[in-house]
């Protein structure tokens, strides 16, 4: 039975916990040094919870990363002589390279980097899974997988797409709400009350997304069939067009690369 510690119980760690306690044949622990974030947890989702660092190294197969970018180096000099060949590291300490976390660790086993976004807070995350260390088999490739589609959907790429991911999916939840602020504020403009505009935004959204995802259109098709000779929609979008809009979403994703490649 895989043993799966996390080390760090903040949101993102507690989100997957709560994603992955029901799964067979897996057992959870955890630790974080705030100790009643830890008895919350282990109130709400049962897992069991460690006293120390080293006690979850020594019980557990599969180590999550979970604590902030700025203390992993830390935790890694605390249990790296713990470290065995036969743990697997999953790190999802956001911007933090695999070949610095083995290097903290010692290099003592394999390690998988993980980069979630926001959505996996309600179990509808995106996840980027670097699989990249050749010493990672088949086994633990498969189980990791497992893992993170149990909290939405995951993708394996190579590291040298991470910024990338992180500028589209990763900062992408928060360009999403700046949309939806736009038109919801729209139609405070063309007369309808905040919570009306809301609701309506927030539905068409919805039901649009469903439309993309279980059709077998693309999207390019499903814009045109709002789009009537003469009508509302073409006279929207060409204004859309004229200010640039499709440009500065392309610029704005490049810029969140850039800036997260000067980050590393």
């Amino acid at each position: 039975m895989p043993n799966i510690g996390f080390m760090g119980l903040g949101n993102m760690g507690k989100a997957l916990i709560k994603s992955w306690k029901h799964m067979e044949n897996v057992a959870i622990s955890g630790y974080d040094i705030d100790r009643q974030k830890v008895a919350n947890l282990q109130e709400e989702t049962g897992i069991d919870a460690v006293d120390s660092l080293k006690e979850l190294t020594d019980s557990n197969d599969y180590l999550v990363l979970a604590v902030k970018p700025y203390q992993l180096q830390e935790v890694l000099a605390e249990i790296k002589d713990s470290l065995r060949d036969d743990h697997c590291l999953l790190s999802i300490a956001a911007g933090i390279k695999c070949e610095q976390i083995l290097n903290w660790s010692g290099n003592r086993c394999p390690v998988a980097r993980v980069m979630p976004n926001t959505p996996a807070l309600i179990n509808e995350g995106v996840f980027a899974l670097c699989l990249d260390d050749p010493r990672l088999d088949e086994k633990q490739q498969e189980f990791i997988q497992t893992l993170f589609a149990k909290s939405g959907k995951a993708h394996i790429l190579q590291e040298k797409y991470f910024d990338a991911f992180t500028a589209l999916i990763g900062s992408g939840p928060a360009y999403v709400f700046y949309f939806l602020e736009s038109l919801i504020e729209a139609g405070l403009t063309v007369g309808l009350n905040r919570e009306q505009s809301r609701d309506m935004v927030l539905s068409l959204v919805s039901g649009a997304t469903q439309m993309a995802e279980e059709g077998s259109q693309s999207v390019s098709e499903l814009r045109e069939m709002v789009t009537s000779p003469a009508g509302t929609t073409i006279q929207g979008l060409n204004h859309l067009d004229r200010q640039g809009v499709k440009s500065a979403i392309i610029d704005a994703v490049t810029a969140a690369c850039n800036r997260s490649k000067e980050m590393r």
